[in-house]
């Protein structure tokens, strides 16, 4: 990461911090993210970070991807989520046909739109097309999308008599938005359903999951950079984890700051004082630092191996990813079991971090068991579907 472009994308998300944290409650109570908060992300150019340059775009890599999503979800999980999701959502298109590239980008820049990757609907061929029916949950960025992406599977051209799961790209305006979002943690992503009732979706405008996961779509014909022949599910892992670091790193500052402040019941000592305290606070930060070493890690992996990678490498990685998750969880987790009923209030950015990154835990990428079982069948030579990874 040592273009000016870079640098100055990464300065403008840190300086965007404490834009998110003031609006993260009001976005909680209102179950979408901010409208001040998006526009501020357009007009600093966040979203056109993975935007190929021959539409305009920045075209930066996974590295800065890394700093700017880590300082964005450290203001606030839920919408460092949805920022790094319409990040990685525009990446997506990039690997679609190029008909539809030119068309999807030619009005404007980074497109926002949620990716509903489970294919909770129909797919029907109907002449140069599909025919799109059902409803499809997890819908994170619709409540500020253009577009919307909906997993289907089809079958496929070659023969094979497994299915091939297809992204397939419409106008929100021929979707409609169920309000399903009531959950206890990461409200303020909106992430309700998405019901389509028969939308007709050309042919250009899908493409194949399994020809991105192997790093093979259209993408990575049309544009030179490296970043465009890396594997699909690797760039959405790291889309998801970090909000979670991100916030770990903000309960590890939040509790050193609040310990120099925070007088104990029944005493007139400052919790600072206390060994056990000091000990605790060591401990986190310690635990934070080699978290963040893992993720910067972990991404210049794939940056140098990318297309070339093993299904040993790929499934490697997303236990990796998996692994940081659970790290950062407990973080925050022992933060506030040290920070008193203080952590318990409503309104705590500590209690609110701590349901959030329990509840992107959740992301089935993220399941820890199932990516450390893949991983070690892989090791051993057992025959593996490569799910998710």
């Amino acid at each position: 990461m040592t273009s000016p472009e870079a640098t100055a994308l990464v300065e403008r998300a840190r300086a965007l911090t404490p834009l998110l944290a003031e609006h993260a409650a009001e976005a909680e109570r209102l179950r979408k993210p901010s409208d001040a908060v998006i526009d501020a992300l357009r007009d600093a150019r966040i979203f056109d970070l993975m935007l190929p340059r021959a539409y305009g775009g920045l075209e930066l890599d996974l590295d800065t991807f890394l700093e700017v999503g880590l300082a964005l979800s450290e203001g606030d999980a839920s919408m460092g989520w949805v920022a790094c999701f319409y990040i990685e959502h525009v990446w997506i298109f990039s690997q679609f046909p190029e008909s539809f590239q030119r068309e999807i980008f030619a009005a404007r820049r980074g497109v926002l739109a949620p990716a509903a990757l489970s294919p909770s609907g129909t797919a029907a061929r109907e002449g140069d097309g599909y025919r799109l029916t059902g409803t499809w949950p997890w819908g994170t960025g619709v409540m500020h999308a253009e577009w919307v992406m909906l997993g289907g599977l089809v079958e496929r051209e070659d023969g094979s008599p497994a299915p091939d799961l297809r992204f397939f790209a419409m106008p929100v305006s021929e979707v409609s938005v169920e309000d399903t979002w009531h959950v206890d943690g990461m409200c303020a992503t909106g992430s309700h359903d998405i019901r389509a009732d028969g939308v007709f979706v050309p042919a250009d405008r899908c493409t194949s999951l399994i020809d991105l996961s192997n790093a093979r779509g259209p993408g990575a014909k049309l544009h030179e950079a490296p970043l465009y022949r890396t594997p699909m599910i690797p760039i959405l892992a790291q889309a998801a984890c970090m909000p979670a670091v991100g916030q770990a790193r903000a309960a590890v500052r939040i509790f050193r700051e609040r310990m120099q402040e925070r007088t104990l019941l029944y005493t007139q000592s400052k919790q600072a004082e206390k060994p056990a305290a000091q000990v605790r606070l060591a401990r986190v930060d310690l635990e934070l630092r080699d978290v963040e070493r893992a993720i910067r890690a972990q991404v210049a992996e794939v940056m140098a191996v990318r297309e070339a990678a093993s299904l040993e490498d790929r499934a490697r990685w997303a236990a990796g990813f998996a692994s940081i998750v659970d790290r950062s969880k407990r973080i925050v987790q022992t933060v506030c079991d040290a920070s008193g009923a203080h952590a318990h209030f409503a309104d705590s950015p500590l209690q609110r971090a701590l349901r959030d990154v329990n509840m992107l835990s959740c992301h089935a990428v993220f399941d820890l068991d199932a990516r450390l079982e893949t991983y070690g069948r892989i090791q051993l030579g057992i025959e593996t579907p490569p799910a998710m990874i």
